[in-house]
């Protein structure tokens, strides 16, 4: 009776082993033999059992569909938000950034506005929250003003810009870094403004600068304006 067990718990793996690979599940296929032990000793049920399998397939795949995202966004460097010195840069509130961190300006498609000199923090937080929803299932894009101003620019040379700020707009967040360091001639700046204004209502920014906007109108549906001074700053 052990030899036919043996042989059967033998056959068993070698199905779940094919069957595991034919899915393109390996965390399954991992999950299925680490927990069938525990199965055995707690004595769940099949559903339970099966629950617990498939919950290991699907944090994995998250994580995977996570980072995929992180590394498209194209993020200058990987910070999160618990990364965040709040003791060394006072003027940020912890329990500001902590609400922003739940998202809902994502979902409510409002926007996030960092001000402040170099050195205060600005970039990691705008990381940090982009990261964050990159985590939570939502498409992100990073960029430096001047970088996204090129990338209009660019397009607009080619003849489509309106299919570009399109493809921008079903991008849930956009982070654009920088804004104010570098002047934008009329051309460039125009086309901020309808790259900006475009996603009015429709999708989130956040923008990070050193001075005061001019066109505050494009920002109407801002959650929160966070200005960071060079008190303890990094």
């Amino acid at each position: 009776m052990a030899t036919k067990q043996t042989v059967n718990s033998r056959d068993g793996s070698s199905e779940l082993a094919y069957l595991t690979e034919a899915m393109k599940a390996p965390a399954l296929r991992d999950a299925a033999v680490r927990l069938a032990e525990r199965d055995r000793d707690e004595g769940w049920s099949h559903e339970e059992y099966l629950a617990a399998c498939l919950q290991r397939e699907v944090a994995a795949r998250d994580s995977h569909g996570a980072e995929g995202r992180i590394r498209a966004a194209r993020f200058p460097s990987r910070k999160s938000l618990e990364d965040f010195d709040f003791d060394h840069q006072r003027s940020v509130k912890r329990e500001v950034i902590a609400h922003l961190g739940t998202l809902d300006f994502v979902v409510g498609k409002e926007n996030v506005i960092f001000l402040g000199p170099p050195g205060t923090g600005k970039t990691h937080l705008a990381t940090g929250l982009g990261i964050r929803a990159c985590q939570a299932g939502h498409r992100v894009a990073f960029a430096t003003a001047a970088q996204w101003v090129t990338r209009l620019a660019e397009a607009h040379q080619a003849g489509r810009l309106s299919d570009e700020l399109a493809r921008l707009g079903r991008i849930p967040l956009i982070v654009v870094d920088e804004v104010g360091y570098i002047p934008f001639e009329p051309e460039a700046a125009n086309l901020f403004f309808q790259f900006i204004s475009g996603r009015y209502e429709r999708a989130s920014v956040i923008v990070t600068g050193n001075k005061p906007f001019g066109k505050a109108h494009m920002f109407r549906r801002t959650r929160a304006r966070q200005r960071l001074n060079s008190t303890g700053s990094k």
